[in-house]
């Protein structure tokens, strides 16, 4: 007997429903720059703000509501994330996350140490060590990528790699070209040399299913407003590395891991958002089974989904004499960067943009990539999101071609 087909486990239609912002009509690509919010989201946001809901403890109805809506998102980000629910921090974005723990991990450092980062990675996962090593005397060690296809092997972290090696942070997924390096792989060479590996899987967790333990990270971090939830960053790890780090925070505030890294009041109804976007995530193609269980047999059927509409859309735009594609990952996420001849890239994204197809243009912060491999103005990216559909896809190529032609 064969399992379930795409159309039995992920109908697009069912997701699309519950979206209220589909209804304006448009093709949205821009999903490697954020998503749309599905209405259960939104709703959770919005009666976590009403709700009885006060500063966290045990002494009322109104604290007790805050502490529970804390412990089901971290709950709910652990399954997602395949870490202990004490091991899941929460903060304003992963880019402040990441520089939060950089000076946490920095301080553990000594001048000639060695900390190495990517070319391919976003700058949030590569300002935030440069300033790291300038404070602490520390050097920077560079991970390049091949400039034609964006991607970045094994082999190109190994040659970087020494004995002086305290950190290596590197992406799971390229904002820019959507390359996914072989993050397990690279993660044994890093503890070979005794060192730390953060993970930036802000790009990666909008289309596959983060695992700590498999990727051998020891700090991975996403963003939930990829993946259809709320602006908050997420970072996960394991409870002991996390005691290992003392961060800058208020004297009289915890000292308790986790919430020692949580500078300030959470925010409570994105908090609760969080958790319902990954009960929205575990149900794309509902089954049965613990949360990851649903959630690992929803990304299952999400990737199936994706992988059909981005070869239609990968060999439409390839067709097209006028377009070039900027990078040809051989390990990706369904984005794709490319320029169409003649069209300036902002002019392009414009012009895609009047007729109701949503696309982004640039570098996307991935400023060391553009530099390294000589972009100029970047490109006009396009990435699928769960909602896409293949009369999205249909539009956008025949809205290429019009430009093209022109």
């Amino acid at each position: 007997m064969t399992g379930p087909t795409v159309m039995e486990t992920y109908s697009v239609s069912r997701l699309r429903a519950q979206f209220p912002s589909l209804s304006a009509g448009g093709a949205l690509f821009d999903g490697p720059g954020g998503t749309q919010t599905p209405e259960p989201v939104a709703r959770a946001v919005r009666d976590a703000l009403v709700a009885p809901v006060s500063q966290r403890g045990t002494h009322n109805r109104y604290s007790r509501g805050a502490d529970g809506i804390v412990n089901a998102a971290r709950s709910a980000m652990g399954d997602f994330l395949n870490v202990a629910p004490e091991a899941v921090v929460f903060g304003r974005s992963a880019t402040q996350l990441t520089f939060d723990f950089a000076r946490a991990i920095g301080d553990l450092l000594e001048p000639g140490d060695e900390i190495v980062v990517s070319r391919l990675d976003h700058d949030a996962n590569v300002a935030p060590w440069l300033d790291v090593a300038a404070d602490r005397g520390v050097t920077i060690r560079w991970v390049d990528f091949d400039r034609r296809t964006g991607d970045l092997d094994a082999e190109d972290v190994a040659r970087v790699i020494t004995s002086r090696t305290r950190l290596v942070a590197l992406t799971a997924a390229s904002n820019l070209f959507g390359t996914c390096p072989d993050i397990p792989a690279i993660s044994e060479l890093v503890h070979e040399a005794g060192a730390l590996f953060y993970v930036d899987a802000v790009a990666y967790a909008a289309h596959h299913l983060v695992d700590l333990e498999e990727m051998g990270a020891d700090f991975v971090v996403c963003s939930a407003y990829k993946f259809c939830g709320p602006h908050l960053g997420v970072l996960g790890s394991r409870r002991q590395t996390l005691e290992r780090l003392q961060p800058r925070k208020l004297r009289p505030s915890t000292d308790n891991v986790p919430e020692r890294f949580e500078l300030g009041t959470l925010p409570y109804e994105l908090l609760a958002g969080t958790t319902a976007t990954i009960d929205f995530l575990a149900d794309l193609a509902p089954t049965e089974g613990t949360r990851r269980d649903r959630l690992a047999r929803s990304y299952e059927a999400l990737h199936r989904h994706e992988s059909e509409l981005f070869e239609v859309l990968l060999t439409g735009l390839l067709e097209i004499p006028a377009v070039k594609r900027v990078g040809s990952p051989a390990v990706g996420t369904p984005t794709v960067l490319f320029t169409i001849d003649g069209v300036p890239v902002d002019e392009a994204c414009r012009l895609l943009g009047d007729r109701g197809i949503a696309v982004g243009g640039g570098l996307f912060y991935a400023h060391e990539a553009g530099a390294w491999a000589d972009l100029g103005e970047g490109g006009i990216r396009a990435g699928l999101a769960p909602y896409t559909t293949s009369d999205d896809v249909r539009r956008l190529l025949d809205a290429v071609r019009e430009l093209a032609d022109r």
